[in-house]
């Protein structure tokens, strides 16, 4: 991707709250000085959960997200972590660092939107309220700052910032994001279609929650990837992925 970009003169500027707070925390840096890139999720509205309480979840839950307001399909994939697999996935082409230097940490705040280690082991933040006004101003009016209605963020308010490591267990999506790096090719796109199509079906009842990554990860095994070599083979990954995701959708008993 960036290298296309170079090739045309132009740079790609993230929308995204985590690729944008990445963008930002790069500015002025060298990218061989970068260590990682440490991506926050807020966890989604399920995170407190158990793993036998996710068996009953409706659709109605998984779309109480605690603190961004988001369409339903993204504030689905918040709740799977799908996101956060999906954002893995961008980060590695956005920044061209491979996935293996890309962490995902849960923060329940959405303060920090996400970070950047750099080798002498120092840390750069983004900070800002939930919102994305913020992120889309910042690509469009880079390098300027667009002056927002937005109230200032108030840490004395915030409190605390809290941080762990994300429950693979219990929210297995987001290693399906890593697995369709690591095999590469046609696997991310196959793995995007996947999950349109699961969470369409959990949304209107034709799923439930825990069988969203089984969906994806049984496409992801049927599919054999191949390399891209242009536009076409990524939409007929797309498109395959799509019928054999929705086979696996109605062979599920009801």
């Amino acid at each position: 991707m960036q290298e296309e970009a170079r090739k045309h003169g132009v740079r790609i500027f993230p929308v995204d709250s985590e690729h944008s707070a990445i963008f930002q925390s790069l500015e002025g840096h060298r990218l061989e000085d970068v260590r990682r890139l440490i991506l926050t999720a807020s966890g989604g509205a399920l995170w407190t959960l158990t793993k036998a309480q996710l068996q009953d979840v409706t659709p109605e839950r998984a779309l109480q997200h605690p603190n961004w307001k988001m369409g339903s399909k993204i504030t689905i994939d918040s709740a799977t972590l799908m996101n956060k697999g999906l954002e893995v996935v961008e980060a590695r082409w956005l920044f061209d660092i491979g996935e293996s230097r890309i962490d995902v940490l849960i923060h329940r705040e959405s303060i920090i939107h996400s970070l950047v280690e750099y080798e002498d082991r120092s840390m750069i933040a983004q900070l800002g309220l939930p919102d994305m006004r913020t992120p889309i101003s910042y690509a469009m009016r880079y390098p300027e700052r667009m002056p927002l209605d937005l109230p200032s963020l108030d840490l004395t308010e915030v409190g605390k910032l809290t941080f762990c490591k994300p429950d693979h267990d219990r929210f297995p999506c987001l290693n399906l994001g890593y697995e369709s790096l690591r095999i590469g090719g046609t696997m991310p796109a196959a793995m995007n279609a996947a999950n349109e199509v699961a969470v369409d079906a959990f949304l209107n009842g034709g799923l439930r929650f825990i069988e969203i990554a089984d969906v994806i990860r049984n496409t992801m095994h049927a599919h054999t990837h191949r390399e891209i070599t242009g536009l076409e083979d990524a939409l007929e990954a797309d498109r395959w992925a799509r019928e054999k995701a929705g086979s696996l959708v109605h062979a599920l008993p009801r």
